[in-house]
């Protein structure tokens, strides 16, 4: 099918969470001519996820503090974090934080900052603590973007991005019954994680995964991919609500039949697991993980949690704040008993790119949670929304200088238009094989059958010529979730070891030969996974 390009620009940005949004504005601050093109509606994502209250936001205490904060960062990635990317990382974050309060976005502030709870996910210090709240977000960020005449195009999908000699100029989307070639001197990819990739997850729906397969299919690398968060979740009431970890300490949790699920020192190991979100292998408190994702396994109506008293009568500011939205937004107190299990949240790893959010593919840039590199195997709470701000603004301001001298996209692009048949049940397969193989508990033998699986949904799918727009999309939406549930099965085999966020039931403990990143590349249509040292960067 050759299509015409229906629209042009300098710089193109697809998503429209934190990092697009950031890498639109800063991009078209620039003098560029920006679209701003998005699956869903405008702030989207992750970052905009609504089962929670807001953002939170971290960053260094002052100046003083940055070195201790990249150190950090690097430490509680037990080294998959890439230095020269923390450094910019950490750097470029205060500036951030100053140009959003400079528009006008609302940041909350704690009133009691010195209280335990405010000491960020696996830090162990306070530091600059702050709030992006959603509704001030929304109406500052959409006021900029008209201001700067960026053309917001929502219930785009991105479904291929069109390279002319390598470089990356365009991408073709689905938009409402119509395929469009959209054109572009330089484009930001800012689409997110893989959380739907899981049967289970706390994110938003167009979260799909699709960004890695089409960076992959562009040439791009992946790095880190092993990497996701694992976090609780409520299965009922209001599924998909976000769990507050803040909350363990005072906590009694139990299986569906009755039984306590955790002996021994459940105390302890609660207090422990109050000061982080995400599971990680790294701390005795990993055992409270193990035990609620079996008994989730078991039984997916989830393990009941009810509250003490001491929190009910006198709750931390942090633990009041999150109750306080959940009341209003969900109508659920305290009193209410929830049922929780694990669900797959953020990812650590992505695209590889440099500390100005280049890809290495020309025209090419990507910034937020599709890429990878500046966290690690953990990382440290609030870090996501300021990675947001600071590489989307870095692959605005790249992309904007990128534009210099280019030519402008072809006028006609030759798309290959095919639909399959039951795509429902084959993703519905993906996600359940995920959620059993690759969430907290992994090991060999599920690995490879849930990679079996991947491997076998891939070759039976039955590609035929299609003028179906929408029968398009979910099948090219399908394929690049399978593509990128491979590499991270691929990945995930490679590293025969616990590090972080990542455990191998039959490999529990961090080995130190292993102490250096995964990198995944499309060699000739296959996807191949390799540490970095036999790493060979693509030309």
């Amino acid at each position: 099918m050759r299509l015409t390009r229906t629209h042009s620009c300098d710089v193109l940005v697809l998503g429209s969470g934190i990092a697009g949004i950031t890498a639109a504005l800063t991009a078209a601050e620039a003098g560029r001519s920006v679209i701003l093109a998005c699956k869903g509606k405008l702030f989207s994502g992750s970052s905009f996820y609504p089962g929670t209250w807001g953002l939170g936001l971290v960053g260094p205490a002052d100046e003083s503090d940055e070195a201790d904060l990249a150190a950090t960062i690097e430490a509680v990635g037990c080294g998959m974090a890439d230095p020269a990317m923390v450094r910019a990382f950490v750097v470029g974050i205060h500036p951030a934080i100053e140009q959003v309060r400079s528009m006008g976005v609302k940041l909350r502030r704690a009133d009691n900052g010195g209280q335990k709870e405010y000491i960020p996910c696996f830090d162990y210090k306070h530091r600059d603590w702050n709030g992006i709240e959603f509704d001030s977000a929304r109406e500052i960020f959409s006021r900029r973007l008209k201001e700067l005449s960026v053309t917001v195009l929502p219930g785009c999908e991105a479904l291929e991005l069109v390279q002319t000699d390598r470089r990356v100029c365009g991408a073709v989307v689905a938009q409402g019954g119509s395929l469009c070639y959209l054109g572009c001197k330089a484009l930001v990819l800012a689409t997110g994680g893989y959380g739907g990739l899981f049967k289970y997850h706390l994110c938003t729906a167009d979260v799909e995964g699709v960004g890695q397969s089409l960076a992959l299919d562009a040439g791009c690398r992946l790095v880190n991919m092993e990497f996701m968060q694992m976090m609780p979740g409520y299965i009922s009431p209001a599924y998909q609500t976000i769990f507050n970890e803040k909350t363990f300490r005072f906590t009694r949790l139990r299986c569906p039949d009755g039984r306590p699920l955790l002996n021994g020192a459940a105390k302890e190991l609660l207090t422990q697991r109050s000061t982080h979100g995400p599971f990680t292998s790294r701390l005795p408190s990993k055992a409270v993980d193990l035990a609620l994702f079996r008994a989730f396994l078991e039984d997916e109506r989830g393990v009941e949690a009810t509250y003490t008293e001491e929190m009910r009568s006198d709750p931390p500011e942090f633990v009041k704040t999150y109750f306080d939205w959940l009341r209003e937004s969900r109508g659920l107190t305290m009193e209410d008993p929830i049922h929780i299990g694990i669900f797959a949240h953020a990812a650590n790893g992505g695209i590889k790119t440099d500390p100005n959010a280049f890809t290495g593919v020309p025209g090419l840039f990507a910034a937020g949670e599709v890429t990878g590199g500046m966290h690690g195997a953990d990382r440290i709470g609030g870090l996501s929304t300021a990675n947001g701000l600071v590489f989307g603004g870095k692959a605005g301001r790249s992309a904007a200088e990128a534009c210099a001298g280019t030519p402008e996209p072809p006028d006609e692009y030759l798309f290959h238009a095919a639909s399959s048949g039951n795509v429902p049940e084959v993703l519905s397969t993906l996600q359940e094989a995920m959620f059993r193989n690759a969430m907290v508990i992994r090991g060999e033998e599920g690995l490879s059958a849930a990679l079996g699986t991947v491997e076998r949904l891939s070759a039976n799918l039955s590609l035929c010529p299609s003028a179906d727009v929408h029968a398009i999309a979910q099948t090219r939406r399908l394929t690049g979730r399978l593509h990128t549930a491979e590499a991270i099965l691929k990945a995930a085999l490679l590293r025969r070891e616990s590090r972080g966020a990542h455990y191998r039931a039959d490999y529990p403990e961090a080995d130190p030969a292993q102490s250096s990143p995964i990198i995944v590349s499309q060699d000739s249509g296959a996807i191949r996974a390799r540490f970095t040292k036999e790493d060979v960067p693509c030309s």
